[in-house]
This record gives C-alpha cells, sequence and structure tokens, in this order.
C-alpha cells in the first residue's frame, strides 16, 4: 500500500480524499494557489505545496506544476479529484512516465471514455443505446448552427472533456446555437484546457440517473446501483439520492449489466460512472461515462457501506476487488443536497465574501439515521471568485425515503451561513415540493417549477402558527432578560405582559402567553393553543423549539421589535409587539425601494469578458448587453426592454462587485 498520495484538488473533495487517507494511515500531500493559502485542505493535509496564481489555468490544472510538486515531496499515487485534471490523460501519461501511480482508471480508458465524443461513438459500435447527435468537431458558430439545424431544434451544446455543467448550453434557435457555441467554446477552454464541442439533440422530460460502477486490475467489475440526479440547474446537478425512486428491479439490472459491459470493453478500472438519460417509459440512453469520482458519490456510499475513495486507491495499489456483485444490496435511502455560493434571490448568481458564520448540523449515524457534510471551507474563511460555487454537500440517510427527506429538512434548518449569498432556502423548498416528494420530477424541474427564479417561500397557515407561537414564547424570554438587565425585574416575572401581537408574512396574530416551569402555552385569538418549549437563549443563533411535540428548527436573528427567522426556506421578519405598538405599527407608511429601472446593475462579483454596445445605441428587448465571467461560468445580461445607452461605467477586463452600475440608460 502506498505512504504518501498527493490530491490533485482543492476545496472539500480535497478534504474527503484526505479523511480517507488518513483512515488508512497514508499520509497526504495538499496543493494550493494563492487564493487556497489558508484553505482547509491545506490545513488538512500532512504537507502542502504553493503551486502558482489564482486562477486554475496558472495553478491547479498545470501538469508541470503539479508533477513539480509530486517531485518536492516524494509522493507515490495521485488522487485527481474531479475536474481539473482528473479525466486529462497527459497527466495520467505525465504520472506513468514519472513511475507515479494514478488513482483512476488506465489511460486508454481516459482517453476512450473520458472523452464525450469518443465515448458514445464506443457505445454506438457496442450496440447501446445513445440519444442522436453530431459527434465530430465542430468548426466555428456558423457550422454550429448548420448542425443544429441538421440534428433539430432543441440541442445541447457540449464540452468534449467536460463535466460539472461547464461548457454546456441548450439552443431552441439559431441565435442561442451560435451564442451557446462561443460560450461553450470559452468556458470549456478556461475550465478544462480543450475547447473541442459537439452537439446532441436534447431529450425533453428526461429523467437523469446514472450507475455508479467499480472495476480492478484483475478483471473484476460491480456496479454499485443508481443514482438519481434529476434536480437539475443550469445542467448542474443541485440534489442527488440513491436509489432513484423511478426505477424498477429489472430495469436497474439492466442498467447495471450495461453500465459494467460498457466498462470492461475498455479495461475500465477504479470508480466511474456511467450517465444515462430515462424516459418516462423507463428506456434508458446512455449519455456518457465519468471516468473519475462523482461529487454525488457520497449518497452511494450511504446506502451501500463502500468507500469509494478507498477502493480507487486500493485498485491503483493492484488489490483485487473484496465483495462481488450479489454483496452489493441497497440499504436504506440517501440524499444529498449541494450547498452552493449563490444567492436564489438574485436568479442563483454567484457570491463572494468572507464566512461570518459557518455551523453545519452535527454529523452523526446510526442504525436509524445519519448525517454527513462534505466540506471544503471553515467559518471565517473566504469564498473565491476564481472556483467553483459549491461549498459543501449535505448528506441524510434513513431506512426510507420519506424519512430521509425528513432528516433533510431538519438539517437544512439546523445549517448556519452567514456572509454570503447561499442556496440553503432553495434547497429547503424543493424538499417540500410535492413534485420531489412524489418523487415525480425530470431535470426540467426547477425550469418548470420556478421558471421565474426563486423568490422565496410562502408557509402555510399551520406553520405561520407554529412559528408565531415560537417567536411569542422566545420574546417572553427576551423580555425578561431585559427587564433583568435594566432593573425593572427581580424575580417577579409577571411583570412582563403576556398578551402580544406577532406579526409575520403579511399576517399578524393576537396571541396569550401562558408559562410555566417547562416552557408556555400561546393561544391564539381564534382559540387555537400550541404548546411551546425547547431552550433558546437570547442571543442564540439557532431555536431548537418543540410546538405541540413537533420538532421546529429555527434560524434566529435580531431586528427592531422582533425577530429575523428562518425555517424551510422562509426567510421571515417576525415582529412582535404590545397590542397597543402593533395598533400603532399599522398606521406606519411602507418605504418604497429606490428606482433602478434606467441602470444595469452587476447581479453578481465577477470580471466584465465584453461590453456589446456602445453610447448612444438603442438596444431591443433581450439584446445581449454584456458578459459577465464569475466562478468559472459566463452570464450574458440583456435588456429588459427598449432603450437608450446613455453612459458605460466599465470596460472589458474590469472586475466588477454586485451591483456597481455598468451602464445607464434613458
Amino acid at each position: 500500500m502506498f505512504k504518501k498520495i498527493l490530491i490533485a484538488n482543492r476545496g472539500e473533495i480535497a478534504c474527503r480524499v484526505i479523511k480517507t487517507a488518513r483512515k488508512m494511515g497514508i499520509k497526504t500531500v495538499a496543493i494550493y494557489s494563492d487564493a487556497d493559502r489558508n484553505a482547509l485542505h491545506v490545513k488538512m493535509a500532512d504537507e502542502a505545496v504553493h503551486i502558482g496564481p489564482a486562477p486554475a489555468n496558472q495553478s491547479y490544472i498545470v501538469i508541470e506544476k503539479v508533477m513539480d510538486a509530486i517531485r518536492q515531496t516524494g509522493a507515490e499515487a495521485v488522487h485527481p479529484g474531479y475536474g481539473f485534471l482528473s479525466e486529462n490523460p497527459k497527466f495520467a501519461e505525465a504520472l506513468e512516465a514519472e513511475g507515479v501511480a494514478f488513482i483512476g482508471p488506465p489511460v486508454g480508458a481516459i482517453k476512450a471514455m473520458g472523452d464525450k465524443i469518443t465515448s458514445k461513438k464506443l457505445a454506438q459500435e457496442a450496440g447501446v443505446s445513445t440519444v442522436p447527435g453530431y459527434m465530430g468537431l465542430i468548426e466555428d458558430a456558423e457550422d454550429a448552427v448548420k448542425i443544429s439545424n441538421q440534428v433539430g431544434y432543441p440541442v445541447m451544446i457540449k464540452a468534449s472533456a467536460g463535466g460539472g455543467g461547464k461548457g454546456m448550453r441548450i439552443a431552441w434557435n439559431d441565435d442561442e446555437a451560435r451564442e451557446g457555441f462561443q460560450s461553450s467554446k470559452n468556458e470549456a477552454a478556461n475550465s478544462f484546457g480543450d475547447d473541442r464541442i459537439f452537439i446532441e439533440k436534447f431529450v425533453t422530460q428526461p429523467r437523469h440517473i446514472e450507475i455508479q460502477v467499480l472495476a480492478d486490475t484483475h478483471g473484476n467489475a460491480v456496479y454499485l446501483h443508481e443514482r438519481e440526479c434529476s434536480i437539475q440547474r443550469r445542467n448542474q446537478k443541485v440534489v442527488e439520492e440513491a436509489p432513484s425512486p423511478f426505477l424498477d428491479e429489472a430495469t436497474r439490472k439492466a442498467m447495471g449489466d450495461q453500465a459494467v459491459a460498457l466498462a470492461q470493453a475498455v479495461d475500465y478500472a477504479s470508480a466511474g460512472t456511467v450517465e444515462f438519460i430515462v424516459d418516462g417509459e423507463r428506456n434508458f440512453y446512455f449519455l456518457e461515462m465519468n471516468t473519475r469520482l462523482q461529487v454525488e458519490h457520497p449518497v452511494t456510499e450511504l446506502i451501500t457501506g463502500v468507500d469509494l475513495v478507498e477502493q480507487m486507491i486500493r485498485v491503483a495499489a493492484g488489490e483485487k476487488l473484496s465483495f462481488v456483485q450479489d454483496d452489493l444490496k441497497i440499504n436504506g435511502w440517501a440524499i444529498e443536497n449541494r450547498l452552493y455560493a449563490e444567492d436564489p434571490y438574485r436568479g442563483f448568481l454567484p457570491s463572494i465574501g468572507r464566512l461570518t458564520r459557518y455551523r453545519p448540523p452535527e454529523e452523526h449515524a446510526d442504525a436509524y439515521s445519519a448525517v454527513r457534510n462534505d466540506t471544503g471551507v471553515f467559518e471565517g474563511g473566504e469564498i473565491s471568485m476564481y472556483y467553483d460555487p459549491m461549498i459543501a454537500k449535505l448528506c441524510t440517510w434513513a431506512p426510507t425515503r420519506e424519512q430521509a427527506i425528513e432528516e433533510m429538512r431538519v438539517a437544512l434548518d439546523s445549517f448556519e451561513v452567514e456572509g454570503i449569498g447561499h442556496n440553503l432556502p432553495f434547497l429547503s423548498a424543493v424538499m417540500d415540493h410535492p413534485k420531489f416528494t412524489s418523487g415525480d420530477m425530470t431535470t426540467a424541474f426547477i425550469e418548470e417549477e420556478y421558471p421565474e427564479g426563486f423568490e422565496g417561500v410562502t408557509l402555510p397557515e399551520a406553520d405561520l402558527q407554529r412559528i408565531a407561537a415560537a417567536a411569542a414564547a422566545m420574546n417572553r424570554v427576551a423580555e425578561i432578560r431585559r427587564a433583568r438587565v435594566s432593573g425593572r425585574l427581580d424575580n417577579h416575572e409577571r411583570h412582563v405582559g403576556e398578551k402580544w401581537n406577532v406579526a409575520l408574512q403579511d399576517v399578524d396574530y393576537d396571541v396569550v402567553v401562558s408559562a410555566d416551569p417547562k416552557g408556555a402555552t400561546v393561544t391564539f385569538d381564534n382559540g387555537d393553543a400550541l404548546r411551546v418549549s425547547g431552550k433558546w437563549t437570547p442571543g442564540d443563533a439557532l431555536a431548537r423549539m418543540s410546538v405541540d411535540d413537533t420538532p421546529l428548527v429555527l434560524k434566529v436573528g435580531k431586528i427592531s421589535g422582533g425577530f429575523r427567522i428562518r425555517s424551510r426556506g422562509a426567510d421571515l421578519k417576525v415582529h412582535v409587539r404590545t397590542p397597543r405598538q402593533a395598533e400603532l405599527a399599522r398606521l406606519m407608511p411602507v418605504k418604497m425601494p429606490p428606482d433602478t429601472s434606467k441602470l444595469l446593475l452587476c447581479p453578481m462579483p465577477g470580471l466584465i469578458v465584453k461590453v456589446d454596445v456602445e453610447v448612444g445605441q438603442e438596444v431591443q428587448e433581450g439584446q445581449s448587453l454584456c458578459t459577465v465571467e464569475a466562478m468559472k461560468m459566463e452570464n450574458i445580461l440583456r435588456a429588459e426592454k427598449k432603450a437608450i445607452v446613455t453612459k458605460i461605467n466599465t470596460a472589458a477586463g474590469e472586475n466588477l462587485a454586485v451591483d456597481d452600475i455598468i451602464m445607464e440608460f434613458e
């Protein structure tokens, strides 16, 4: 077995590999860029080597810099994680020439299956059903338009060396094909150092289901069942689960057998994933094979009990698999939610900054439930604009899907993140959405259910009452404390009033709070009474309450006259007032937001790639105004209505902050 391995990656996957290596007694080496000097993976590793400036194309994907780090530290093997160099055959060849083991598949398999064009040709030759498309190289945007018309719109424009949603666009017409081709090409070059593009038919209403395979160098190969990855945004997976709520045993076996056969056809060894799209009749079509560890591998580990990173290391060391197909049963259900540094209220645009608070739910595992959080950040750390916006993968496991979902709901409510925009509210909303809870979803779920974007959650009456009751009880605790600090109260709590008004989400409740040593009973004016208990002290950011013996976890912040409370995806201003204060509050005028209708504001911190208009130019609705790049993704900003450009405040190459004014209109 290896004594020292280098992890050619960063963030949560580097930390994940280090954990398994440590468990196996293997020393680890981290590499880091200028931006990652104080990163968690650097702190966790036994050694760390600096490899260059922040941009990945000047550090993490420069093969010679990684090779220098290997030589400096004497690492015997390299785990590439995912992204960066994980599917780059030149990197695997460089390692082989150096006599260093690659903890991944053989170079031949990477070339055959890691390249999306070649893999589809091989799948077709093997008789595997594939999505119609054009597998040849595409010269330019006009060539892309011609091919798109031949395939038939809508089409998917994809980077041949792509992954993780990078270099991928859907085009519904010629204009979108031109724009999508160039953006995909640029993203592919920046993310993978390979700008080759191919086009295939975009199948509407599909489910994205993938099979995890594992093979050794002795001819043994197995599949570790499937993962459902249909909840996606911009072709980037957001929620994954294992197994799929859609497959039956016959389809599962057919897909698994086909995935293994495909892997064996290219002499595959190590962990890999064969991705399929599945229609409503459970017909499945080969999409691509990822010759690396997947982001969503934890859900497979949770239902099988197999540590995939450990198996990859053992296979690379020449060991045989210690189990066969019949040993791999499905135990329970697992769900993964990806926590992204992005603002769901601003069109999910990337967010950067300092994590002023980062408190994940406590990890645990027993026979009834499990919570796991794979992360690469820490409280006080910086979220950089240079890398992928994913900062953690929150996973839950339970014996049934319904129980796993409930575990996830509580875990999301318990996850404290401050300082940046993040998608926790959106994830909570998905966990409560009827289409998700029923298992009846497709890859179009987000597009169909949130066509205007995510605007927050409107809680039902029952949930509002529960939160109002908890807020009233918490306010009583806060009032007692304030009275004691001010000297108005010794030990006579009766001086704190019982009648209050709780206002939240455009409704308000008149309540009476009757307290005793074990909690409080909150009675509403309609006669409903809710029993509230729990441990909360003013200033605590998390309140674990119980309302009528049902758990309620609230994120709590202080605002004037009440609390900012976040629960189940809702972000609420909850005002708790005396009846007289409530009466006066109703007379207060509503403050209107400033008018920004004549300004183009930068929606995210990012780099201006190009400006498409000039001062004095008349622009039409939908016309491209400029392109902003953030976290390796290009975002085209378009005119919302017909207008004339009166001023441009920036130029290509400039870095902007959120809400910086890009241009003005009349």
